[in-house]
């Protein structure tokens, strides 16, 4: 049985780290989603319209993952979370590529709330799926490549056994564990902090579920994993 789990020492850098969590087993990713793609466009002009003029840098969340990011020696300027990274382009190009419906999903809720939602194939997990700073036998395979890198020691990780899913926290996901039309099982990790973000988080993790319970109509779960219960089974 396969837990996502937050490793103590993650607690000893944030005590009030937390991660809100939905599960959903059947999803049917192979065919677009009815209406989901007006949804999308419509929060990136909303966004659009609303921060013309503004440093996405300087919005509230997003400066709370660079001042994260700082703490963990992790330099936000060359390496932008992943909210950052899509707020920019949102704002840049007016419109995002489209992937597949579950890519689309995490855009959508991403930008409307301003936090960084990810999403791994829980069929391509090989052991638990963590949380935690990498050890020497930790390797991550590039989105796209074929050549395996050697993480920094002791770099802030997703990692299914020695298999990192995504280097330097939320920054670059691997290709073995992408979303692809095949994906039907998915675990999707929202991070955030109590007493920042943490409403937000759950209101985001609410939503979602509920949304893919509507549309897919399968199985969902959701879960909260805090300094007090750190652990969560995903299956």
């Amino acid at each position: 049985m396969k837990k996502f789990l937050v490793d103590d020492e993650v607690f000893e850098v944030f005590p009030n780290y937390c991660v809100g969590v939905v599960i959903a087993n059947g999803i049917d990713n192979s065919k677009p989603l009815d209406g989901l793609g007006d949804l999308l466009q419509n929060e990136i002009d909303k966004f659009t319209q609303e921060n013309t003029d503004n440093n996405v840098r300087e919005l509230r969340y997003v400066n709370l993952y660079r001042e994260a990011f700082r703490k963990l020696n992790i330099n936000p300027n060359k390496y932008m979370c992943s909210i950052e990274s899509l707020l920019k382009r949102t704002q840049k190009n007016k419109k995002l590529p489209v992937i597949n419906p579950v890519v689309d999903l995490g855009n959508f809720f991403s930008i409307k709330y301003q936090l960084p939602l990810g999403a791994h194939d829980i069929d391509k997990l090989v052991d638990n799926l963590e949380i935690r700073f990498t050890n020497q036998d930790d390797r991550f395979l590039p989105m796209g490549e074929t050549e395996i890198e050697i993480p920094d020691s002791g770099e802030f990780v997703y990692v299914s056994g020695n298999t990192v899913k995504t280097r330097r926290w939320m920054w670059r996901q691997s290709d073995d564990g992408k979303i692809t039309e095949e994906s039907s099982n998915i675990f999707f990790p929202i991070d955030g902090f109590i007493d920042e973000n943490e409403k937000d988080v759950i209101k985001l993790r609410d939503e979602l579920s509920e949304f893919i319970r509507k549309a897919y109509n399968c199985e969902v779960k959701v879960g909260f994993v805090d300094k007090n219960n750190r652990s969560f089974i995903i299956e």
